[in-house]
């Protein structure tokens, strides 16, 4: 008896328990997901703009119209939060008092990206968001064919730029040009040929002692560009729109005028020329001096007595 006593007692608590949990669960399905119940964290480190709260409040209404708990779908909300695509990631979870958390990550853009006619963002994962009609995120540009397996290089390059107070003063933009890299800088028409996107920190700052030793003294106008892509070498390039460089471009320019290389070329021909007509020359008069021999030689047999002295002073002459 006391065992069927004990059974029956379970029996009677779980079934309590069961109704107490299903009118539980009916009352709080039928909750109403309220404006003041819906909490939105964003979480990056860097604040953006792309999306907020209230494109995130609208966007849980669209996908719960009724606002009720029970009909909301959890996991289909989470995928269409993540589905944005300025969205990297978003958790979505509700509390027993029916609050409704959405723990949102944004993509925070490293560089703008100029290629083939088009504008977008890159983040630090090397991936590509559009721009916003509403927002502009304040980051380097960069410009030119620019290949997809470069963007996290490219970003590890505009971090370092941005961590550093010399490099950060003076590089405003990224150029690409064929294969090479150029900085753009923000004094003067001068860029900073870098090369490949290799042994970029031995690069700054093999520019930063160029410019603490040299080019501080010096207008920032006189350069088109300053090449360190080369190992443990500076390659400058004069501007020939700066009015000082005149004097240096015309002396440059004399200077290769002056240069042997072209007469040098040309000599052995002027010395070849007068032999050769020194050879036909030669060549020439022997021909002159053969007809007349023959001619003479019938001449002299018929008339021997009269003219034979006179024949050979004409030839001198003629010689």
């Amino acid at each position: 008896m006391k065992k069927k006593y004990r059974i029956l007692k379970i029996a009677v608590t779980v079934i309590i328990l069961g109704l107490l949990l299903s009118f539980s669960l009916k009352r709080f399905s039928g909750q109403k997901i309220t404006d003041q119940k819906i909490s939105v964290k964003m979480n990056e480190k860097t604040p953006v703009y792309f999306i907020d709260e209230k494109d995130i409040r609208a966007i849980v209404k669209k996908e719960n119209p009724s606002g009720k708990v029970g009909d909301l779908n959890i996991p289909a909300l989470e995928k269409k939060i993540n589905s944005l695509p300025a969205v990297d990631s978003a958790n979505v979870y509700l509390n027993l008092n029916g609050k409704l958390n959405l723990d949102i990550k944004q993509r925070v853009p490293v560089f703008r990206l100029n290629k083939d006619g088009r504008d977008f963002y890159v983040d630090q994962k090397g991936t590509e968001f559009p721009i916003s009609k509403t927002y502009s995120h304040p980051c380097m540009l960069v410009t030119g064919n620019v290949k997809p397996e470069e963007y996290q290089k490219l970003a590890e390059l505009v971090e370092k730029i941005d961590k550093d107070d010399f490099s950060k003063k003076f590089f405003i933009g990224i150029s690409k040009y064929k294969d090479d890299y150029n900085l753009l800088t923000s004094e003067g028409n001068y860029k900073v040929e870098i090369g490949d996107l290799d042994n970029i920190e031995f690069k700054v700052k093999g520019f930063k002692a160029f410019v603490e030793k040299y080019l501080v003294y010096q207008d920032p106008q006189k350069y088109s560009r300053v090449s360190v892509k080369y190992q443990n070498q500076i390659v400058t390039t004069l501007n020939p729109y700066f009015k000082e460089n005149d004097s240096i471009l015309k002396a440059g320019n004399k200077e290769l005028a002056k240069a042997p290389i072209p007469t040098a070329a040309k000599k052995p021909d002027a010395v070849l020329k007068p032999a050769e007509k020194k050879k036909t020359g030669t060549s020439a008069k022997p021909k002159e001096s053969i007809k007349p021999k023959t001619a003479a030689q019938p001449k002299e047999t018929k008339k021997t007595d009269k003219k034979p002295a006179p024949k050979p002073k004409a030839k001198v002459k003629i010689e």
